[in-house]
């Protein structure tokens, strides 16, 4: 995780978007006393959009650690998937 001032940031913009993008780091630029803002890449921010859509019902929720249950404790199998 990288943290900044907003001064810095405005200094090197190019630097800490590569950082982000490049390197998968998160950038927190601190704006004065408890203020900030926190600067993720798209690929970073489309996978917390799917993770959260994907516990955003208890039906769902529930299979997730049902699955996650099964490849713990080894009573998992794989399948083959079926092409049309």
């Amino acid at each position: 995780m990288l943290t900044t001032t907003i001064s810095d940031f405005r200094k090197d913009v190019k630097k800490y978007l590569d950082r982000v993008t490049d390197d998968s780091e998160t950038l927190i630029i601190n704006r004065g006393k408890d203020t900030g803002v926190v600067i993720i890449s798209l690929d970073e921010y489309n996978s917390l959009r799917a993770t959260q859509h994907e516990l955003s019902s208890k039906v769902n929720e529930s299979r997730l650690d049902a699955a996650i249950a099964k490849l713990e404790n080894g009573s998992s199998f794989p399948k083959e998937l079926v092409e049309e």
